[in-house]
């Protein structure tokens, strides 16, 4: 959905109402962005769009009419689209802004999609990993500044959670509030973040973060392809695909046999013990990492806790990641462990629960954005 976002001409020196602040929730992932917006006087969505984090920049001497009107930079699906003519960045690596420049025109690309008025304040809830550092953080900061007018950065687990609660459900005694007490494991792209959720925003001692995710099992599985099947130069892309479509953690019923093209011609390859071996990884530094959160939690919340054990991220999505994980925690010698996953929007989550943040957030909590200095 895009529509334009209109603001209302201010009368004279008066502060701004609140129709003409939008609220802007930002998942900045390493692979996909979300981005959602709102103004503060409405609840319906004015934006709701997800985005490859990836920027194209068209080298010198490009023919006219290649890129769509002879672009210099393209953003998303149309930097994807074009790969084969321009040089692709990407702003975020393992969850950490890396290529500024990058990141930068990403940012402005994110203000340009909400085309909002001169008039409008935005403010901007965006997330980052859990325990991200000072140097992530001020990154981040310097980034966005002159492009969002107000940010508040959240830990993106607290914020999946925040999304994943479905308000209209909370005074149904069967319903499990995820806010209240759950154990929310986001394995994305470039980090697997887990966070103890229990009413309030996660401190450093209830949270864990490690960059081994989806980019990491991307790698292990091209060195393992390049490995046991030498003659096969698959594609970054191709190898990400195998990925998502077949990758998977236990045991399978059947061989795992992918098609791909190698120099022009049909080949199988038995995909199944190279993935398996790097989803077990993932699954064991998973399982180790939850185990020292839980025993961080109140001794008289973990029963409730161990009933409400999230799955997010695009690494939710590997096969029987959620009851291979339960297996384990079965085996380490906790009671009724439940382990659930998010489902088909996991993508959206972490921008929705910021949304909700940024709706609920005080004046006071909001930090200026200001523009950088000539000097930087």
């Amino acid at each position: 959905m895009n529509k334009t976002v209109e603001g209302i001409a201010p009368e004279g020196n008066t502060a701004p109402d609140t129709t003409k602040i939008l609220h802007v929730g930002l998942d900045w992932g390493t692979n996909t962005s979300c981005l959602q917006a709102s103004f503060a006087d409405t609840p319906d969505k004015v934006q709701c769009d997800l985005i490859p984090t990836v920027v194209g920049y068209a080298g010198e001497g490009m023919i006219d009419n290649l890129l769509p009107e002879n672009a210099r930079i393209l953003f998303g699906q149309d930097a994807l689209r074009h790969r084969l003519h321009l040089s692709l960045a990407y702003p975020m690596v393992n969850g950490v802004l890396r290529d500024l420049k990058a990141a930068r025109d990403f940012a402005m690309h994110l203000r340009a999609r909400l085309a909002p008025s001169p008039e409008t304040e935005i403010r901007a809830v965006v997330g980052l990993p859990a325990n991200a550092d000072r140097s992530a953080l001020e990154s981040m900061r310097q980034t966005l500044a002159g492009i969002f007018d107000r940010i508040i950065v959240i830990p993106e687990p607290f914020l999946a959670a925040l999304g994943y609660r479905d308000e209209s459900r909370l005074h149904n005694p069967d319903y499990t509030d995820p806010v209240s007490n759950s154990l929310f494991i986001d394995s994305g792209a470039g980090t697997t973040d887990i966070c103890l959720i229990q009413g309030y925003y996660p401190t450093a001692k209830d949270q864990f973060s490690f960059p081994f995710a989806g980019d990491r099992l991307d790698a292990l599985l091209d060195e393992a392809v390049r490995t046991t099947y030498p003659d096969c130069d698959l594609s970054f892309h191709t190898i990400r695909e195998l990925k998502e479509k077949y990758a998977f953690v236990g045991l399978l019923d059947s061989p795992v046999e992918a098609s791909v093209l190698v120099g022009g011609k049909r080949r199988k390859l038995d995909l199944g013990p190279l993935l398996r071996s790097a989803g077990e990884e993932l699954l064991q530094r998973i399982s180790k990492s939850a185990q020292l959160l839980i025993a961080r939690a109140p001794s008289d919340s973990v029963p409730e806790l161990l009933q409400n054990i999230i799955l997010t991220g695009g690494s939710s999505r590997i096969r029987h990641l959620d009851s291979e994980l339960q297996r384990l925690l079965i085996e380490a010698g906790y009671e009724n462990p439940r382990v659930s996953v998010t489902g088909e929007n996991y993508k959206t989550f972490v921008a929705k629960g910021a949304l909700k943040a940024a709706r609920q957030a005080r004046d006071d909590q909001w930090q200026q954005a200001a523009p950088r200095s000539s000097g930087n």
